[in-house]
């Protein structure tokens, strides 16, 4: 809102040229969303404890002070949203359809894990929706999303070769939906290709396959996320890390200048996401304030499928996807542990007639619980990992 409105003036005044770099921009995202959190984060808080009464179920998994949580509010993934998306429409470029895509996804999964959260609560139940109706409307809303993705991909390059002729009629419409960023000088940037880790100017072509591996990219992010949200501060502060890791990955392919430097897949738009991203670094450090342990409110599933599904978009509008799994290996951990403790458990049964286990708790944070480790403890080194993980995907960047 305020690019459209002051960049334009800044032939008459210069001071508002700074509205046209993303840099400024997303620097006043990032402050913004932080101070819109940390004001509303206490009467928020109060008015979900005012109406949840016991708050979110908690399961009684045998740890120490688990059940001390019992009665904190859920559904504090709401603040993050208020923030994050307040501050991408003052910040944002709004006539950027790489935004609208993010935000689409991101409300559809928030809303989802709504339902989810919703209906522990008035049950006082921990079974929400059902795992397959979820997993439905996830997968249709990544299906949406990579199929816009893949027609704006294609918008930015000469679709001349014969196998992607059938993508023209949906390349040309998006196209006039960003005119600025129809054009992109690099041929080899064409849709459906998937770029290959350590490789330079080489795409996997997928075609419309890409549509499947985006929409698994995109729900394995939001699930994995899931998995990791459950203890005070732990799945918060890796989604602002690996935030910024994308944030400078979106800045990098969305200018040519940088992209060609480096090698990797020029975006022309994608860099705007980069003003998104830092919405989401605001929004999640004005959530920490108050999620920090002693928790005063969890993010719920209202949150942390949001999240995941908002990384797993981004990753995939600018042709990294590969790249989150190193970014966010904590969250693959995470979601790795319980498909393994599952899936042993469940061949071990059927093999012995009696399950065996290869962690002591699944997903990985509760086997360190039961090892003895104080949340504080698992929560901090785990934060310590995740800023690793994120360092070393952006390293990635230049290992071509």
């Amino acid at each position: 809102m305020l690019y459209e409105y002051l960049a334009p003036l800044a032939e008459q005044y210069s001071v508002l040229n700074l509205f046209s770099y993303i840099t400024f921009r997303s620097g006043g995202a990032l402050a913004t969303a932080f101070l819109i959190c940390a004001l509303i984060g206490e009467p928020l808080i109060n008015w979900l404890r005012a109406r949840q009464g016991k708050g979110q179920p908690i399961r009684d998994l045998s740890l120490e002070a688990q059940m001390s949580k019992q009665g904190t509010p859920t559904m504090g993934g709401f603040l993050i949203w208020i923030g994050l998306f307040v501050s991408t429409l003052l910040w944002a470029d709004l006539h950027n359809p790489y935004v609208w895509t993010v935000m689409f996804v991101t409300v559809c999964f928030a809303m989802l894990g709504f339902l989810d959260d919703y209906a522990k609560v008035t049950k006082q139940s921990t079974d929400g929706v059902s795992a397959g109706a979820r997993l439905g409307v996830e997968f249709l809303v990544a299906g949406v999303a990579c199929a816009f993705i893949m027609g704006l991909h294609g918008a930015h390059t000469p679709l001349g070769h014969a196998e992607w002729g059938a993508l023209n009629p949906l390349a040309e419409m998006i196209a006039q939906l960003a005119p600025a960023t129809s054009v992109a000088p690099n041929p080899q940037s064409f849709a459906g290709g998937v770029a290959i880790p350590f490789v330079n100017d080489y795409f996997l072509p997928l075609g419309f396959g890409f549509i499947a591996f985006g929409m698994l990219v995109i729900v394995g992010a939001a699930n994995a996320v899931n998995f990791t949200d459950g203890l005070d501060g732990l799945a918060i502060v890796p989604t602002i890390f690996a935030g910024m890791a994308y944030a400078f990955i979106a800045y990098l392919t969305g200018n040519f200048v940088f992209a060609e430097y480096l090698g990797i897949q020029f975006t022309p738009g994608a860099g705007e996401l980069a003003v998104v991203l830092s919405a989401l670094m605001g929004a999640g450090m004005g959530f920490l304030w108050y999620n920090t342990f002693p928790a005063k409110v969890f993010m719920g599933d209202t949150g942390s499928l949001g999240l995941g599904g908002m990384l797993g978009v981004v990753a995939v509008a600018v042709k990294h996807e590969f790249a989150l799994v190193v970014i966010g290996f904590l969250f693959v951990l995470e979601a790795m542990s319980v498909m393994l403790q599952i899936g042993w458990f469940k061949i071990t049964r059927k093999l012995t007639g009696e399950g065996k286990r290869i962690f002591k708790m699944a997903p990985l944070h509760h086997h360190f619980q039961k090892d003895g480790w104080p949340e504080t403890r698992v929560v901090v080194r785990f934060w310590i990992l995740s800023a690793l993980f994120a360092l070393a995907g952006l390293a990635t960047l230049k290992l071509r």
